[in-house]
């Protein structure tokens, strides 16, 4: 009897464990509404949203020099968050074009690709409501160090990602998994901090040279 007690509450607190907390993020979110509140964000930027791998980018800007940018990265956020927070991190800032990072920490928390997938197809579709017309752009998620083990399940992601995106109407991908390998198929080693998932400046070049291309350029507030 106690064992069988013992094994309930276990799968009890397990299930709890897992359960989403929709308020993860409200310090950093309630930050960046503190931070327009005084400053003032403007329209028509190119607006980039995600993970820690943006947050851990502060002089964006300086990268992109013709283009207008707001950097909106947070925490450890997953697909589930920028659901979440879509009404306060995204739509808010009437922004030309929208780049969103998300799935790294999505694979990294063992989340099937279906379901990472299917979040960010919903991710598309409430930006499209409520700001149709604006074209979004899916940043394929990056190889790295720490995480190079689940390299199958990345490349898996990024391949329906990409499928997904050439079928939705004015949604694009760009790949930033091949740019950071080697000749010999390899992550780059030299391109990140100690923690070997978070990048150095090198690594946000290669970045640079592969998202120029997709930014609006010379629309910055009046």
């Amino acid at each position: 009897m106690m064992k069988y007690f013992c094994l309930l509450f276990f799968l009890a607190t397990s299930v709890f464990a897992q359960e989403y907390n929709p308020k993860t993020f409200e310090k950093e979110i309630g930050s960046f509404d503190q931070k327009d509140a005084l400053e003032g964000a403007k329209s028509g930027s190119n607006l980039f949203v995600g993970s820690s791998t943006l947050r851990m980018w502060p002089d964006m800007q300086s990268y992109f020099p013709k283009a207008y940018v707001i950097n909106r990265g947070f925490g450890g956020s997953k697909f589930e968050d920028l659901l979440y927070y879509t009404d306060r991190a995204i739509t808010p800032y009437k922004p030309a074009k929208i780049f969103i990072y998300g799935g790294d920490n999505d694979i990294a928390a063992g989340i099937a690709t279906d379901v990472i997938l299917e979040q960010a197809k919903q991710l598309r579709e409430k930006i499209r409501a409520a700001l149709p017309g604006v074209p979004v752009v899916f940043i394929g998620a990056k190889p790295s160090v720490a995480r190079w083990h689940l390299k199958n399940k990345y490349e898996e992601f990024n391949k329906a990602l990409k499928a997904y995106s050439k079928k939705s109407r004015k949604t694009q991908f760009v790949d930033m998994w091949n740019p950071m390998l080697d000749k010999d198929g390899m992550v780059y080693k030299d391109i990140f901090l100690q923690d070997n998932l978070h990048m150095k400046a090198e690594g946000y070049k290669i970045w640079q040279k592969f998202l120029t291309p997709y930014l609006i350029n010379n629309n910055f507030p009046k």
